[in-house]
Protein backbone atom coordinates (compact mmCIF):
# COMPACT_ATOMS: atom_id res chain seq x y z
CA UNK A 1 0.00 0.00 0.00
CA UNK A 2 2.72 2.59 1.10
CA UNK A 3 5.07 1.50 -2.15
CA UNK A 4 1.88 1.96 -4.53
CA UNK A 5 1.33 5.59 -2.83
CA UNK A 6 4.85 6.60 -3.21
CA UNK A 7 4.91 5.23 -6.83
CA UNK A 8 1.87 7.52 -7.51
CA UNK A 9 3.36 10.39 -6.04
CA UNK A 10 6.73 10.31 -8.45
CA UNK A 11 9.07 8.31 -5.81
CA UNK A 12 10.41 9.00 -2.36
CA UNK A 13 11.36 12.50 -1.74
CA UNK A 14 15.10 13.88 -2.24
CA UNK A 15 16.87 13.68 0.93
CA UNK A 16 18.41 16.90 1.59
CA UNK A 17 21.44 17.10 3.80
CA UNK A 18 21.73 19.90 6.45
CA UNK A 19 23.12 23.45 6.21
CA UNK A 20 25.46 22.42 8.95
CA UNK A 21 26.96 19.26 7.11
CA UNK A 22 27.58 21.23 3.88
CA UNK A 23 29.73 24.39 5.51
CA UNK A 24 31.61 21.95 7.40
CA UNK A 25 32.42 19.91 4.42
CA UNK A 26 33.34 23.19 3.21
CA UNK A 27 35.91 24.51 5.76
CA UNK A 28 37.43 21.32 5.60
CA UNK A 29 38.50 21.94 1.82
CA UNK A 30 39.43 25.24 2.74
CA UNK A 31 41.77 24.42 5.75
CA UNK A 32 42.81 21.50 3.34
CA UNK A 33 44.03 24.16 0.19
CA UNK A 34 44.99 26.57 3.44
CA UNK A 35 47.51 23.67 4.50
CA UNK A 36 48.73 22.60 1.44
CA UNK A 37 48.96 26.13 -0.73
CA UNK A 38 52.66 26.51 1.48
CA UNK A 39 53.71 23.06 -0.20
CA UNK A 40 52.39 24.07 -3.50
CA UNK A 41 53.83 27.23 -3.63
CA UNK A 42 57.08 26.25 -2.29
CA UNK A 43 57.01 23.14 -5.46
CA UNK A 44 56.14 25.82 -8.00
CA UNK A 45 58.76 28.28 -6.85
CA UNK A 46 61.45 25.81 -6.59
CA UNK A 47 60.21 23.17 -9.61
CA UNK A 48 57.62 24.08 -12.10
CA UNK A 49 58.81 27.35 -12.78
CA UNK A 50 62.63 26.95 -13.21
CA UNK A 51 61.69 23.95 -15.44
CA UNK A 52 59.19 26.21 -17.75
CA UNK A 53 61.87 28.59 -17.53
CA UNK A 54 64.95 26.48 -18.46
CA UNK A 55 62.19 25.09 -21.50
CA UNK A 56 61.62 29.21 -22.95
CA UNK A 57 65.03 29.86 -22.20
CA UNK A 58 66.56 26.83 -24.64
CA UNK A 59 64.61 28.47 -27.39
CA UNK A 60 66.78 31.33 -27.10
CA UNK A 61 69.88 32.67 -28.01
CA UNK A 62 72.92 33.09 -25.69
CA UNK A 63 72.10 36.41 -24.60
CA UNK A 64 68.24 35.43 -24.40
CA UNK A 65 67.26 38.48 -26.42
CA UNK A 66 66.62 36.39 -29.97
CA UNK A 67 64.53 33.88 -30.80
CA UNK A 68 66.54 30.77 -32.61
CA UNK A 69 63.77 27.82 -32.60
CA UNK A 70 65.77 24.57 -32.18
CA UNK A 71 69.11 25.57 -32.60
CA UNK A 72 70.08 25.25 -29.97
CA UNK A 73 69.17 21.95 -29.18
CA UNK A 74 70.53 21.02 -32.90
CA UNK A 75 73.74 22.49 -31.88
CA UNK A 76 73.98 20.41 -28.62
CA UNK A 77 73.85 17.37 -31.04
CA UNK A 78 77.14 18.42 -33.11
CA UNK A 79 79.37 20.16 -29.97
CA UNK A 80 81.89 17.21 -29.34
CA UNK A 81 81.50 17.89 -25.75
CA UNK A 82 78.35 17.44 -25.83
CA UNK A 83 78.55 14.14 -27.36
CA UNK A 84 81.43 13.06 -24.68
CA UNK A 85 78.93 13.62 -21.95
CA UNK A 86 76.26 11.68 -23.43
CA UNK A 87 78.97 9.29 -23.68
CA UNK A 88 80.31 9.70 -20.04
CA UNK A 89 76.50 9.66 -19.02
CA UNK A 90 75.72 6.45 -20.89
CA UNK A 91 78.52 4.72 -18.90
CA UNK A 92 77.70 5.69 -15.48
CA UNK A 93 73.97 4.97 -16.02
CA UNK A 94 75.03 1.07 -17.15
CA UNK A 95 77.94 0.55 -15.00
CA UNK A 96 77.16 2.52 -11.51
CA UNK A 97 73.73 1.17 -10.90
CA UNK A 98 74.50 -2.36 -12.21
CA UNK A 99 77.40 -2.88 -10.06
CA UNK A 100 76.24 -0.95 -6.87
CA UNK A 101 73.07 -3.09 -7.12
CA UNK A 102 75.03 -6.52 -7.19
CA UNK A 103 77.37 -5.46 -4.88
CA UNK A 104 74.67 -4.46 -2.30
CA UNK A 105 72.69 -7.61 -2.95
CA UNK A 106 76.08 -9.74 -2.17
CA UNK A 107 76.85 -7.78 0.91
CA UNK A 108 72.94 -8.03 1.71
CA UNK A 109 72.82 -11.53 2.04
CA UNK A 110 76.79 -12.19 3.28
CA UNK A 111 75.86 -9.45 6.49
CA UNK A 112 72.98 -11.82 7.54
CA UNK A 113 75.58 -14.31 8.07
CA UNK A 114 77.97 -11.96 10.05
CA UNK A 115 77.78 -12.04 13.81
CA UNK A 116 78.40 -8.05 14.07
CA UNK A 117 75.67 -7.43 11.57
CA UNK A 118 74.47 -3.87 12.86
CA UNK A 119 78.39 -2.36 13.09
CA UNK A 120 78.76 -3.91 9.46
CA UNK A 121 75.83 -1.64 8.11
CA UNK A 122 76.52 0.83 10.34
CA UNK A 123 80.46 0.92 9.40
CA UNK A 124 79.07 0.61 5.16
CA UNK A 125 76.42 3.09 5.11
CA UNK A 126 79.18 5.86 7.12
CA UNK A 127 80.21 7.37 3.61
CA UNK A 128 76.24 8.30 3.16
CA UNK A 129 77.27 10.72 6.05
CA UNK A 130 79.84 12.32 3.97
CA UNK A 131 78.78 15.09 1.50
CA UNK A 132 80.07 14.53 -2.04
CA UNK A 133 82.34 17.40 -1.89
CA UNK A 134 84.15 15.79 1.32
CA UNK A 135 84.18 12.86 -0.40
CA UNK A 136 85.70 14.06 -3.68
CA UNK A 137 88.60 15.91 -1.93
CA UNK A 138 89.11 12.58 -0.23
CA UNK A 139 89.46 10.68 -3.48
CA UNK A 140 91.32 12.87 -5.22
CA UNK A 141 93.91 13.04 -2.51
CA UNK A 142 93.72 9.28 -3.04
CA UNK A 143 94.41 9.18 -6.26
CA UNK A 144 97.26 11.68 -6.39
CA UNK A 145 99.54 10.21 -8.69
CA UNK A 146 102.49 10.90 -6.11
CA UNK A 147 102.99 8.11 -3.99
CA UNK A 148 104.16 10.10 -1.28
CA UNK A 149 100.40 11.84 -1.23
CA UNK A 150 98.13 9.31 -2.46
CA UNK A 151 97.11 5.96 -0.89
CA UNK A 152 96.75 4.18 -4.11
CA UNK A 153 99.88 4.86 -6.05
CA UNK A 154 101.49 4.26 -2.35
CA UNK A 155 100.31 0.64 -2.27
CA UNK A 156 100.98 0.27 -6.01
CA UNK A 157 104.77 1.19 -5.75
CA UNK A 158 105.15 -0.67 -2.81
CA UNK A 159 103.36 -3.91 -5.11
CA UNK A 160 105.40 -3.03 -7.65
CA UNK A 161 109.21 -2.72 -5.92
CA UNK A 162 108.03 -5.71 -3.61
CA UNK A 163 108.20 -7.98 -6.91
CA UNK A 164 110.19 -5.94 -9.43
CA UNK A 165 112.68 -3.33 -7.42
CA UNK A 166 113.36 -0.23 -8.50
CA UNK A 167 116.74 1.51 -9.48
CA UNK A 168 118.81 3.01 -6.76
CA UNK A 169 120.37 5.37 -8.93
CA UNK A 170 117.80 6.95 -11.37
CA UNK A 171 119.72 10.49 -11.75
CA UNK A 172 123.39 9.57 -11.91
CA UNK A 173 125.32 9.93 -15.50
CA UNK A 174 128.89 9.80 -15.83
CA UNK A 175 131.00 13.32 -16.68
CA UNK A 176 131.48 14.07 -20.30
CA UNK A 177 134.82 12.81 -21.47
CA UNK A 178 135.73 10.62 -18.34
CA UNK A 179 135.38 7.10 -20.44
CA UNK A 180 131.75 5.91 -20.13
CA UNK A 181 129.36 6.56 -23.46
CA UNK A 182 125.71 6.42 -23.61
CA UNK A 183 123.87 3.46 -25.92
CA UNK A 184 120.56 3.76 -26.87
CA UNK A 185 119.54 1.63 -24.62
CA UNK A 186 120.13 4.42 -21.64
CA UNK A 187 123.03 2.01 -20.74
CA UNK A 188 126.75 2.87 -20.13
CA UNK A 189 129.93 1.25 -21.73
CA UNK A 190 133.33 2.18 -21.61
CA UNK A 191 135.02 3.46 -24.31
CA UNK A 192 138.41 1.68 -24.12
CA UNK A 193 138.81 -1.77 -23.56
CA UNK A 194 140.84 -3.34 -20.36
CA UNK A 195 142.71 -6.44 -19.94
CA UNK A 196 142.87 -8.79 -17.26
CA UNK A 197 144.96 -7.80 -14.19
CA UNK A 198 143.69 -4.33 -14.59
CA UNK A 199 141.77 -2.00 -12.21
CA UNK A 200 138.93 0.17 -13.82
CA UNK A 201 137.16 3.34 -12.31
CA UNK A 202 133.78 4.20 -12.88
CA UNK A 203 133.16 7.73 -11.97
CA UNK A 204 129.75 9.07 -11.84
CA UNK A 205 127.51 12.10 -11.07
CA UNK A 206 124.08 13.54 -10.77
CA UNK A 207 123.28 11.44 -7.26
CA UNK A 208 123.23 14.26 -4.07
CA UNK A 209 124.79 12.60 -1.15
CA UNK A 210 121.99 12.55 0.95
CA UNK A 211 120.71 10.13 -1.42
CA UNK A 212 123.43 7.68 -1.44
CA UNK A 213 122.39 3.99 0.56
CA UNK A 214 123.23 4.10 3.77
CA UNK A 215 125.21 1.48 3.70
CA UNK A 216 127.74 3.09 1.11
CA UNK A 217 131.33 3.46 2.38
CA UNK A 218 134.39 5.48 0.91
CA UNK A 219 135.66 3.93 -2.57
CA UNK A 220 139.54 4.85 -2.22
CA UNK A 221 140.54 2.03 -0.18
CA UNK A 222 138.84 -0.33 -3.06
CA UNK A 223 140.59 1.95 -5.94
CA UNK A 224 144.00 0.87 -4.13
CA UNK A 225 143.38 -2.49 -4.81
CA UNK A 226 145.99 -4.46 -7.34
CA UNK A 227 144.23 -7.06 -9.84
CA UNK A 228 145.31 -10.46 -10.28
CA UNK A 229 146.78 -11.73 -13.61
CA UNK A 230 143.30 -13.70 -14.56
CA UNK A 231 140.62 -11.29 -13.20
CA UNK A 232 139.53 -7.23 -14.02
CA UNK A 233 138.17 -5.31 -11.07
CA UNK A 234 137.58 -1.81 -10.57
CA UNK A 235 135.02 0.41 -8.60
CA UNK A 236 131.99 2.56 -9.64
CA UNK A 237 132.25 5.88 -7.28
CA UNK A 238 130.43 9.02 -6.88
CA UNK A 239 133.13 11.44 -8.48
CA UNK A 240 132.09 14.39 -6.34
CA UNK A 241 134.07 15.88 -3.37
CA UNK A 242 131.55 17.25 -0.50
CA UNK A 243 133.07 20.29 0.25
CA UNK A 244 134.52 20.93 -2.56
CA UNK A 245 137.85 20.13 -3.60
CA UNK A 246 138.78 16.41 -5.16
CA UNK A 247 139.80 16.31 -8.95
CA UNK A 248 137.57 14.72 -11.58
CA UNK A 249 138.45 11.30 -12.98
CA UNK A 250 140.21 10.45 -9.65
CA UNK A 251 139.09 8.16 -6.77
CA UNK A 252 139.82 10.89 -4.26
CA UNK A 253 139.57 9.68 0.11
CA UNK A 254 136.56 10.93 0.60
CA UNK A 255 134.47 9.90 -2.29
CA UNK A 256 132.20 7.20 -1.63
CA UNK A 257 131.66 3.82 -3.54
CA UNK A 258 128.06 3.44 -5.47
CA UNK A 259 126.89 -0.04 -3.72
CA UNK A 260 124.03 -2.47 -5.42
CA UNK A 261 125.28 -0.95 -8.86
CA UNK A 262 125.20 -4.05 -11.96
CA UNK A 263 128.16 -3.99 -13.55
CA UNK A 264 128.48 -6.38 -16.97
CA UNK A 265 131.55 -7.30 -18.68
CA UNK A 266 131.88 -7.79 -22.68
CA UNK A 267 133.70 -8.77 -25.19
CA UNK A 268 132.83 -8.78 -28.99
CA UNK A 269 129.60 -7.15 -28.08
CA UNK A 270 128.42 -10.55 -25.79
CA UNK A 271 128.14 -10.14 -22.44
CA UNK A 272 130.05 -12.54 -20.80
CA UNK A 273 129.37 -12.15 -16.76
CA UNK A 274 127.73 -10.10 -14.45
CA UNK A 275 127.84 -9.39 -10.66
CA UNK A 276 126.68 -6.07 -8.34
CA UNK A 277 128.64 -3.68 -6.63
CA UNK A 278 129.86 -4.05 -2.89
CA UNK A 279 129.32 -1.18 0.05
CA UNK A 280 132.08 0.42 -1.17
CA UNK A 281 131.19 0.34 -5.33
CA UNK A 282 133.77 -2.25 -5.68
CA UNK A 283 133.51 -5.56 -8.36
CA UNK A 284 135.64 -7.94 -9.72
CA UNK A 285 135.57 -10.64 -12.66
CA UNK A 286 137.88 -13.81 -11.92
CA UNK A 287 139.15 -16.43 -14.27
CA UNK A 288 138.80 -14.45 -17.46
CA UNK A 289 140.87 -15.80 -20.46
CA UNK A 290 143.36 -13.22 -22.17
CA UNK A 291 141.81 -10.24 -24.86
CA UNK A 292 139.98 -6.92 -24.34
CA UNK A 293 137.16 -6.87 -22.54
CA UNK A 294 134.74 -3.78 -22.52
CA UNK A 295 132.21 -2.80 -19.12
CA UNK A 296 129.02 -1.90 -19.23
CA UNK A 297 126.65 -0.43 -16.53
CA UNK A 298 122.89 -1.71 -17.98
CA UNK A 299 120.13 0.57 -18.04
CA UNK A 300 118.24 -0.90 -15.16
CA UNK A 301 120.95 1.10 -12.66
CA UNK A 302 119.50 4.37 -14.27
CA UNK A 303 115.75 3.63 -14.47
CA UNK A 304 113.45 5.92 -13.65
CA UNK A 305 111.57 4.88 -10.45
CA UNK A 306 108.09 3.14 -10.67
CA UNK A 307 105.67 6.33 -10.11
CA UNK A 308 102.37 4.35 -10.03
CA UNK A 309 99.06 4.82 -11.97
CA UNK A 310 97.68 7.23 -13.50
CA UNK A 311 94.12 7.27 -11.93
CA UNK A 312 93.40 11.03 -12.89
CA UNK A 313 94.70 10.42 -16.31
CA UNK A 314 92.26 10.61 -19.77
CA UNK A 315 91.95 6.96 -19.95
CA UNK A 316 91.12 5.99 -15.79
CA UNK A 317 89.40 9.24 -15.28
CA UNK A 318 85.69 8.02 -15.44
CA UNK A 319 86.53 4.48 -13.48
CA UNK A 320 88.25 6.12 -10.67
CA UNK A 321 85.33 8.52 -10.19
CA UNK A 322 82.59 5.44 -10.41
CA UNK A 323 84.87 4.05 -7.88
CA UNK A 324 84.45 6.64 -5.00
CA UNK A 325 80.89 6.95 -5.91
CA UNK A 326 80.32 2.99 -5.54
CA UNK A 327 81.79 3.65 -1.87
CA UNK A 328 79.14 6.39 -1.15
CA UNK A 329 76.46 4.63 -2.38
CA UNK A 330 76.99 0.94 -1.69
CA UNK A 331 76.06 1.07 1.91
CA UNK A 332 72.77 2.58 0.47
CA UNK A 333 72.00 -0.40 -2.02
CA UNK A 334 73.19 -2.92 0.93
CA UNK A 335 70.29 -1.29 3.44
CA UNK A 336 67.51 -1.31 0.88
CA UNK A 337 68.30 -5.09 -0.35
CA UNK A 338 68.84 -6.09 3.18
CA UNK A 339 65.33 -4.54 4.31
CA UNK A 340 64.11 -6.76 1.51
CA UNK A 341 65.65 -9.73 2.23
CA UNK A 342 64.46 -9.51 5.80
CA UNK A 343 60.79 -9.72 4.35
CA UNK A 344 61.20 -12.57 2.58
CA UNK A 345 59.05 -15.76 3.55
CA UNK A 346 61.34 -17.81 5.61
CA UNK A 347 59.38 -21.00 4.78
CA UNK A 348 60.32 -20.64 0.97
CA UNK A 349 63.99 -21.15 1.88
CA UNK A 350 63.39 -23.48 4.47
CA UNK A 351 61.59 -25.95 2.19
CA UNK A 352 64.41 -25.40 -0.21
CA UNK A 353 66.99 -26.36 1.81
CA UNK A 354 65.12 -29.54 3.37
CA UNK A 355 64.73 -30.79 -0.52
CA UNK A 356 68.68 -30.55 -0.82
CA UNK A 357 69.45 -27.05 -2.01
CA UNK A 358 72.77 -25.99 -1.67
CA UNK A 359 73.00 -22.39 -0.92
CA UNK A 360 73.87 -20.86 -4.05
CA UNK A 361 70.69 -22.53 -6.08
CA UNK A 362 68.85 -20.80 -3.13
CA UNK A 363 70.33 -17.55 -3.88
CA UNK A 364 69.89 -18.02 -7.97
CA UNK A 365 66.33 -19.96 -7.74
CA UNK A 366 64.88 -18.14 -5.02
CA UNK A 367 66.28 -15.32 -2.82
CA UNK A 368 67.29 -13.09 -6.44
CA UNK A 369 63.75 -13.60 -7.44
CA UNK A 370 61.88 -12.69 -4.82
CA UNK A 371 64.20 -10.07 -4.50
CA UNK A 372 63.38 -8.94 -8.38
CA UNK A 373 60.85 -5.81 -7.05
CA UNK A 374 63.54 -4.78 -4.22
CA UNK A 375 66.20 -5.15 -6.66
CA UNK A 376 64.50 -2.92 -9.34
CA UNK A 377 63.61 -0.35 -7.43
CA UNK A 378 67.10 0.32 -6.48
CA UNK A 379 68.62 -0.13 -9.98
CA UNK A 380 65.90 2.71 -11.00
CA UNK A 381 67.03 4.95 -8.00
CA UNK A 382 70.26 4.91 -8.88
CA UNK A 383 70.09 5.37 -12.17
CA UNK A 384 67.80 8.70 -11.60
CA UNK A 385 70.61 10.02 -8.98
CA UNK A 386 73.57 9.25 -11.87
CA UNK A 387 72.34 10.92 -14.23
CA UNK A 388 72.46 13.86 -11.88
CA UNK A 389 75.82 13.39 -10.70
CA UNK A 390 77.65 16.80 -10.76
CA UNK A 391 79.93 17.01 -7.55
CA UNK A 392 82.36 14.36 -7.97
CA UNK A 393 83.01 14.82 -11.36
CA UNK A 394 83.72 18.43 -10.86
CA UNK A 395 86.20 18.07 -7.61
CA UNK A 396 88.23 15.20 -8.67
CA UNK A 397 88.44 15.16 -12.34
CA UNK A 398 91.89 17.63 -13.18
CA UNK A 399 91.03 20.84 -15.26
CA UNK A 400 93.23 19.12 -17.86
CA UNK A 401 90.63 15.46 -18.38
CA UNK A 402 87.86 17.64 -17.00
CA UNK A 403 86.07 17.59 -20.67
CA UNK A 404 87.42 13.63 -20.76
CA UNK A 405 84.95 12.78 -17.26
CA UNK A 406 82.26 15.39 -18.36
CA UNK A 407 78.58 14.41 -18.04
CA UNK A 408 75.43 15.79 -18.68
CA UNK A 409 75.46 17.53 -15.36
CA UNK A 410 78.74 19.12 -15.65
CA UNK A 411 78.49 20.22 -19.33
CA UNK A 412 75.48 21.76 -18.68
CA UNK A 413 77.30 24.17 -15.65
CA UNK A 414 80.46 24.09 -17.94
CA UNK A 415 78.67 25.69 -20.80
CA UNK A 416 76.49 28.00 -19.00
CA UNK A 417 78.19 29.27 -15.99
CA UNK A 418 82.10 27.90 -16.64
CA UNK A 419 83.22 29.58 -19.07
CA UNK A 420 80.82 29.40 -22.11
CA UNK A 421 78.53 31.41 -20.91
CA UNK A 422 75.41 30.55 -23.00
CA UNK A 423 72.53 29.42 -21.21
CA UNK A 424 70.49 29.03 -23.81
CA UNK A 425 72.51 26.19 -25.05
CA UNK A 426 72.74 25.08 -21.12
CA UNK A 427 69.38 25.66 -20.47
CA UNK A 428 68.60 23.19 -23.77
CA UNK A 429 70.99 20.79 -22.16
CA UNK A 430 68.82 20.82 -18.67
CA UNK A 431 65.71 19.58 -20.72
CA UNK A 432 67.59 17.28 -22.30
CA UNK A 433 68.26 15.96 -18.76
CA UNK A 434 64.78 16.18 -17.25
CA UNK A 435 63.79 14.11 -20.21
CA UNK A 436 66.13 11.31 -19.59
CA UNK A 437 65.19 11.29 -15.95
CA UNK A 438 61.56 11.41 -16.21
CA UNK A 439 60.64 8.03 -17.16
CA UNK A 440 63.11 6.27 -14.77
CA UNK A 441 61.23 8.81 -12.07
CA UNK A 442 57.79 7.39 -13.33
CA UNK A 443 58.41 3.89 -13.51
CA UNK A 444 59.64 4.14 -9.80
CA UNK A 445 56.59 5.97 -8.46
CA UNK A 446 54.43 3.02 -10.54
CA UNK A 447 56.18 0.52 -8.55
CA UNK A 448 56.23 2.22 -5.68
CA UNK A 449 52.02 2.47 -6.33
CA UNK A 450 52.01 -1.61 -6.96
CA UNK A 451 53.85 -2.48 -3.99
CA UNK A 452 51.13 -0.61 -1.53
CA UNK A 453 48.51 -2.55 -3.40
Amino acid sequence: MTATLLKEAGGPPPVTQPDGRRRARRRGRIIAVAFVFPALLLLGALVVYPVLFSVGRSFFDASGTRFVGGANYSEMFHDPATIRAVRNTAIWVVVAPTLLTGLGLVLAVLVERVRWATAFKLLLFMPMAVSFLAAGIIFRLAYDEDPDKGVLNAAAVSVHDAFTGTSTYPTARPRNGQGLTEEADGSYRTTATASPGRTVDLGLVGVLPQDLPQNARPAHPAAQRTAAPDELRGVVYLDFTRGGGGRQGQVDRKESGLPAMTVQVAQDGRTIASTTTAPDGSFRFQDLGSGSYTLQLPASNFAPPYDGISWLGPALVTPAIIGAYLWIWTGFAMVLIGAGLAALPRDALEAARMDGANEWQIFQRITVPLLAPVLTVVFVTLVINVMKVFDLIYIIAPGPVQEDATVLATQMWLVSFGGGNNQGLGSALGVLLLLLVIPAMVFNVRRFRGSQR
